[in-house]
């Protein structure tokens, strides 16, 4: 591998949006630039979950500066995960488009459970792991995940709605601190707490880590006030509490090793740790100075190392997903072979979208017929909200929105697909290309695939099939032209300028004249 190698990991979270640029070398990243802007996303949502005007200009102006940073960067190179703040906010899809203008970059919304992954990662990566499972903790400022494991990958992930900002301004109103606001803000945390611990305690988890800024801020005022091993005790936040109640209130909180800007959300993320503290029976909890900007770098490598590299965790994923729904392999992959080859028909439509769309055709393709565990019948949507709504390890929120959308589109009517997302046309060439690859391996016979190609021609695409086989094969003729009248009726409705036909080429010898080409009118 080339060790100039630079990537680049971009975490917009609740409380603080975060740049950090990592140098690869033999497999390893070794942290070259870091940048933070204290934004308090989570701050800027009102009662209604709209991110307030104010809000949105403040991180964008942030995003500007990151901006200034990563020019140059190949966007390959660039991942951008956006958190709790941007998962809850109504108005989210209309801030993000203004922020990838501003950025440069496609920002993807990462699921909690996601999030939990990519954390746990992260903090394996910062130093050699225990050989013993290790609970990580994340207190961010409107979520707080959870993720047990060993090694680099975790074996449970939760993710719960709190976090530092969103508990201080529901329980410290004002500011105001006394011993009655804090034992509410953390009877709350324990009851949220509370539905995933025994499954927490049952994973058998020997070290506790916390990951956020919230444990880092704590440990570092322990620590500078000589209380404690350099770990987070239990004899270290009832220090803390005490400190926070001779405060009295958030603006008069000023302790030795505790930034101001940290001082703003200490009362909720106290509340939030000493409720994790107390539910999940921990005494001592180290921190890790790496967290979640550093579990999508070690993401991202795997994914620009190689095209469907093993360490890609989405390709992880699909096979796993294979196995979980019982997926017949040798038809997912005459379906994946025959879409990919109709694919490279379509050059110049695919541009440079083809690699990564046929990442897509070929994950669509083995995932679907997952629905068939629930249901023959409509089987395309059950796979399609499978995709959709599962979690899935190493997809964004659009990711497996996008995976959804192919998978429905391989099947059904084509009107109603075309009514429900505006996708874009190189994911429209792509559902041709599953739809025709499931129509001729239908059979699901191990028989040769027919000589089958796709052309265009400006703005008409045309399918080829040798007469003879198709003569032969009554039920993919008869489907086809059913196929074509899908096309037709799209009508008004249709997402791209482009007419499809059939034009049937016949050998020369052939008895049977080749059917006429048909094209929408």
């Amino acid at each position: 591998m080339n060790t100039a190698l630079q990537l680049a990991a971009v975490d917009l979270g609740s409380n603080s949006f975060r740049l950090e640029i990592g140098r690869v070398e033999d497999d390893h990243i070794y942290i070259l630039d870091s940048l933070r802007s204290n934004t308090r996303l989570g701050a800027g949502l009102n009662a209604a979950k709209h991110l307030t005007d104010e809000a949105q200009a403040g991180a964008l102006d942030a995003l500007g500066q990151f901006e200034q940073r990563l020019r140059g960067f190949d966007s390959h190179h660039v991942r951008v995960v956006a958190t709790n703040a941007l998962r809850v906010a109504k108005n989210a899809t209309a801030f993000i488009h203004k922020a990838e203008k501003v950025l440069g970059h496609p920002i993807e919304v990462i699921s909690g459970r996601e999030e939990a992954r990519l954390v746990f990662s992260g903090v394996a990566h910062s130093a050699p792991p225990p050989r013993v499972k290790q609970l990580v903790v994340d207190i961010g400022g409107g979520s707080t995940e959870f993720s047990v494991g060993h090694g680099f990958e975790p074996e449970l992930m939760e993710s719960l709605y709190m976090g530092s900002i969103s508990s201080t301004l529901l329980h410290f109103p004002g500011g105001f601190i006394d011993d009655y606001t804090i034992k509410q803000a953390e009877l709350a945390a324990r009851r949220e707490v509370q539905v995933i611990s025994k499954a927490i305690r049952a994973s058998g988890w020997e070290v506790a880590v916390g990951s956020s800024g919230t444990a880092r801020s704590i440990e570092r005022v322990l620590s500078e006030n000589r209380i404690g091993n350099g770990s987070i005790t239990t004899e270290g936040l009832a220090w803390i509490r005490k400190a926070m109640l001779c405060a009295g209130s958030i603006d008069q909180i000023s302790i030795t090793g505790l930034k101001p800007d940290r001082a703003l959300n200490l009362p909720g993320g106290f509340a939030i740790l000493s409720a994790v503290f107390s539910e999940l029976g921990i005494s001592s909890m180290r921190v890790s100075d790496n967290s979640l900007r550093l579990g999508v770098l070690y993401d991202l490598l795997g994914r620009v190392t190689e095209s469907l590299s093993p360490h890609d965790k989405r390709e992880n994923t699909v096979a796993q997903f294979e196995r979980r729904y019982h997926i017949d392999a040798d038809q997912a992959q005459r379906v994946a072979k025959l879409a990919e080859q109709f694919m490279r028909d379509l050059p110049d439509p695919m541009a440079d979208q083809f690699e990564e769309t046929a990442r897509y055709v070929n994950w669509a393709a083995r995932l679907h017929e997952c629905g068939l565990t629930i249901a023959h019948n409509g089987y395309h949507k059950h796979s399609a909200y499978i995709a959709a709504n599962a979690d899935m390890p190493g997809f964004s929120r659009d990711e497996q929105k996008r995976l959804a959308f192919l998978i429905l589109g391989h099947a059904g009517k084509l009107p109603k697909l075309a009514r429900a997302d505006p996708a874009p046309l190189h994911d429209w060439l792509a559902v041709l290309c599953l739809r025709l690859a499931a129509l001729f391996h239908r059979s699901r016979q191990l028989l040769p695939p027919p000589d089958a190609r796709l052309s265009i021609r400006g703005h008409k695409l045309t399918l080829s099939v040798d007469a003879a086989w198709l003569q032969s094969q009554p039920l993919t003729e008869y489907s086809l032209a059913q196929e074509i009248e899908q096309w037709q009726a799209l009508g008004g409705e249709r997402p791209f300028k482009i007419e499809l036909a059939s034009g049937i080429t016949a050998p020369a010898d052939s008895q049977r004249p080749a059917p006429a080409a048909r094209s929408p009118s």
